[in-house]
């Protein structure tokens, strides 16, 4: 028996070696893996949920108010959020101060109170809170069943992200590509064997070393993959400027120039095509995605038109019903951009071939042939909204999420209950709000300097990260830099995974099991527990991630905005309000996940898919779900009885030796 093609010692020959960048990437996954070790040798005796769970409540400021950043600094961020500033321009600023007010508004408002409510009742996790200060196991439940809802989600999105920025990495490196091919003969072509190799590889390691380190590794893995976002960004961001000034005339500013070239910008066309090479048989050609193809103009002097053979996965319900010369297709319709492309290319463009079938759509808000500045002024071009992306409505309604329904998010409260005093909490506010200014106002710029210097990445803009890393340092003649630009985005994914994952099997564990199963259980069962279902919830979401939605930033957004809908109202009322009981609180967590969710319902009969969904009167689902959440909790609170008097006087007066924050 012979053995597979890629076995074969020419082949292996001809694959090359490891790439410098790749060597910094592993160095950097290196030193996360010995902090876990770490962190797993120093745990200390005692309670194992409170210390794997929740580092026993002792985090300083520096450690709290990264792994705060960090955490909520998720893929989204780093992937989503670059993937929108490619594709809509200068707008995406405007979601920028939502982001620096954001740990004002989540710290400052619940931070305390939260932790001394959590200290007072020796919770660990959200859902304990839930059910210690109400005393209902029923609503703990409840809180436990929508926090593995909406984070299973959220964890497929992670995993994608990671995976995608570790494919970019990767591409080229000899071994990987062997790996791939292997892949490939193996299973077939249902789903790309770069992504499912990566996913794999991301995916096992952030399982191995949360499961291995618990929160303490978490907490310092999130340290370091802080550091490194900041430094990241800091990086890039002058790269970024350096080579569009390259371009740039004499006397003239690169973020000028950056600017004039969005202005003469139009957004570009999606469809599919056929193309047939121009013999007598005119049979149809074999492209692969990231083929460009020149089409001569039609008449005499006109000019050619440019365009990019893209994943299939970008529109699959064209392509769904056609035969296999059908490919899916990106036209480029900025001048600009089209000689740029020409000239970076050269004869990597297809000039041989024909144009025998096209039918194409454009955007809205620019979907006008050669319309020019909507990179530049709102709402920005879209390929899914008719009114384009950020319309005023909208734009409140995304200030209003990230600034306010973050602190409706479990993994922000979890490490709200875990800092050691108040002081702490002060100067970590501070900290996380001059942390996100290094971050988020250097992304716009750099991603808009991207929509510039890499023109084409359209129907796949949620690799513009990892991508212009490697642009970015093979143009400057240092690519072993892309490795520690690539672990920036990659810090952050694995940042927000590794606490999603604690979040889920600490509610498994310590809020079904322990409070309902078995209250009785030894240290032991509980460790062991604990190491099981990380590992088997971090599995599951692997396996989600095979085949995920096209754009994590859809999935990110319903995710954040659906658990602020379920738990903001809930939480505030119980921390704030002696009032609050089980009834009302648990009518506001149900009414805003019933309300946030069927507007996305509804946005499968409106606008045909789940991720696009339904908007009253152009507001984000958020707005209508936290609004019925706060109302439905308070009108019920008030025509059902009061809480029990001891409960509120263990939670609403100071107790004689107050241990709280």
């Amino acid at each position: 028996m012979s053995l597979p093609p890629i076995f074969n010692s020419s082949f292996l020959a001809e694959a090359g070696g490891a790439s410098p960048a790749l060597f910094t990437f592993l160095g950097y996954t290196a030193a996360v893996f010995s902090l876990a070790v770490i962190a797993n040798y120093l745990r200390k005796d005692g309670n194992f949920l409170s210390e794997y769970f929740l580092g026993n409540r002792g985090l300083g400021v520096w450690a709290f108010a990264l792994t705060f950043a960090a955490t909520s600094a998720s893929g989204g961020s780093f992937t989503g959020f670059p993937s929108k500033i490619y594709s809509h321009g200068w707008i995406l600023g405007l979601w920028i101060g939502s982001y620096i007010i954001f740990p004002i508004c989540t710290m400052g408002f619940i931070g305390k109170r939260l932790n001394q409510v959590a200290r007072r009742s020796g919770a660990i996790t959200v859902p304990d809170v839930i059910r210690d200060r109400f005393r209902s196991a029923s609503f703990g439940l409840l809180a436990v069943a929508l926090i593995v809802f909406f984070m299973s989600f959220n964890l497929i999105a992670q995993f994608k992200a990671g995976s995608l920025m570790l494919k970019t990495l990767l591409s080229g490196v000899g071994v990987f590509e062997v790996g791939v091919t292997f892949l490939r003969d193996s299973i077939g072509g249902s789903v790309d064997p770069a992504y499912l190799l990566c996913l794999f590889g991301f995916g096992l390691a952030v399982i191995a070393y949360t499961t291995y380190g618990g929160f303490q590794a978490v907490v310092w893995t999130d340290v370091m993959q802080g550091i490194v976002m900041v430094f990241g960004v800091i990086i890039m961001l002058p790269l970024a400027l350096y080579l569009v000034g390259k371009g740039a005339p004499e006397g003239v500013g690169s973020l000028e120039y950056a600017t004039s070239r969005m202005v003469d910008m139009s957004p570009p066309r999606r469809g599919v095509a056929v193309f047939r090479s121009g013999g007598p048989e005119g049979t149809g050609a074999s492209l692969g995605a990231g083929s460009w193809i020149r089409i001569p103009g039609a008449d005499e002097g006109a000019e050619a038109r440019l365009f990019k053979v893209i994943p299939k996965l970008a529109l699959e319900e064209r392509l769904r019903e056609r035969g296999e010369p059908w490919v899916a297709v990106l036209e480029i319709t900025s001048p600009g951009d089209r000689s740029q492309v020409i000239e970076s290319q050269g004869d990597r463009i297809r000039s041989d071939l024909l144009l025998g079938d096209l039918e194409l759509q454009g955007y809205a808000y620019g979907a006008e042939a050669g319309r020019k500045g909507v990179y530049v002024t709102g709402p920005g071009p879209s390929p899914s909204s008719d009114a384009g992306f950020l319309p005023l409505s909208l734009v409140i309604s995304f200030f209003f999420m990230w600034a306010i329904s973050g602190s409706g998010q479990p993994a922000s409260m979890v490490r709200l209950m875990a800092f050691n005093n108040t002081v702490t909490l002060r100067r970590s506010i501070f900290t996380v709000a001059v942390y996100y200014s290094l971050i988020y106002f250097p992304l716009v710029i750099i991603f808009c300097c991207a929509r510039v210097l890499m023109p084409g990445m359209d129907a796949e803009s949620d690799r513009i990260m990892p991508a212009m890393a490697v642009f970015l340092t093979e143009n400057v003649g240092a690519g072993w830099l892309a490795g520690l630009l690539i672990a920036a985005p990659f810090a952050a994914v694995m940042s927000t995974v590794d606490s999603f994952l604690l979040m889920i099997s600490s509610g498994l564990v310590r809020d079904i099991y322990q409070r309902n199963m078995n209250p009785g259980a030894s240290e032991r069962r509980l460790k062991r527990l604990s190491y099981f279902f990380t590992l088997l919830v971090g599995s599951a979401a692997l396996l989600g991630a095979v085949n995920p939605p096209q754009f994590l930033q859809d999935i990110i957004v319903y995710t954040g905005s659906g658990l602020a809908a379920c738990f903001l109202a809930p939480v505030v009322y119980a921390i704030y309000w002696p009032r609050s009981n089980v009834e009302g609180c648990m009518a506001g967590m149900l009414g805003g996940f019933i309300s946030h969710l069927s507007m996305y319902v509804g946005g499968i009969f409106a606008n045909g898919s789940f991720f696009r969904p339904y908007r009253l009167m152009d507001f984000d689902p958020i707005i209508v779900g936290l609004l019925v959440s706060f109302l439905a909790g308070y009108l019920v609170t008030l025509r059902t009885p009061p809480p029990p008097e001891d409960l509120v006087r263990k939670y609403f007066y100071k107790p004689e030796a107050s241990t709280g924050a």
